[in-house]
């Protein structure tokens, strides 16, 4: 049967310590990065966006092109027609004849004026639709170098970083095996509390390192002893000595 290791208090404060600066490092890294990864996404996220609007304007635009040389194509065959009935009003036997087909020269004359406004406000439509097409378009050319300058950036951080950065996941990994499971666990959760990724702090002038709030002497001495886990009252933080922190390295 596999025996459990036990860990006495003072070597579970080292393992603790221990990973806490090496998660600082790793954090040191994601600082160094900034919000250039959420910048990224963002901005790829933003650009989809407006290549499909640009998408959108062009099929307006086709379809409103279709429909002018569809009515193009109705005056033609308008002004065919109304022809067509000029020369019948030569060969008609009687007024009425005459009058019927005047009527139908006159609808025909009717649609093609019809036709020219729909083509007039067709157009009008095709301006304002390519203005708001070289609008999108100079977005997406904007955002587009936009997006490289901040990729160029990540990129150089990241070649910058990378190795060591997969050293130190590897490292916290490690470190992580180490740690008492119950105090790993309260560990990761005071680290989710707080931005700066702080959980294992020391006392600084008699005050907590994390908060700042003050450490009573009696507290102080027993966070030095190293016989039981203190933590900060104020803020939940593991509470370690200057020596202990000065002796354990990443």
């Amino acid at each position: 049967m596999a025996t459990v290791k036990e860990y006495n208090v003072e070597e579970k404060l080292v393992s603790v310590l221990k990973l806490q600066k090496i998660d600082s490092k790793l954090d040191e890294i994601q600082i160094l990065k900034g919000e250039l990864p959420m910048e990224v996404r963002d901005l790829e996220d933003e650009i989809e966006g407006l290549n499909l609007r640009q998408g959108h304007i062009e099929d307006e635009i086709k379809s409103i092109t279709d429909f002018i040389a569809s009515k193009k194509a109705a005056i033609k065959e308008a002004e065919a027609l109304a022809k067509k009935y000029e020369k019948q009003q030569d060969n008609v036997k009687n007024s009425r004849e005459f009058e019927a087909i005047t009527k139908e020269v006159e609808m025909q004359n009717l649609e093609i004026k019809l036709a020219e406004k729909h083509i007039k406000d067709a157009n009008e439509e095709v301006k304002e639709k390519t203005r708001a097409l070289d609008v999108a378009k100079k977005a997406v050319a904007d955002k587009e170098s936009n997006l490289k300058h901040k990729k160029g950036e990540l990129e150089k951080i990241i070649s910058e970083t990378d190795k060591e950065e997969k050293g130190l996941q590897k490292l916290t990994e490690e470190a992580r095996e180490k740690v008492d499971p119950r105090l790993l666990q309260a560990y990761e959760k005071i680290r989710k509390n707080y931005r700066n990724g702080l959980a294992v702090v020391t006392v600084i002038r008699d005050s907590c390192g994390g908060c700042f709030n003050a450490i009573p002497p009696q507290r102080q001495a027993e966070i030095r002893q190293r016989k039981k886990i203190v933590v900060c009252e104020h803020c939940g933080r593991i509470l370690v000595d200057n020596d202990l922190d000065a002796t354990v390295q990443a």
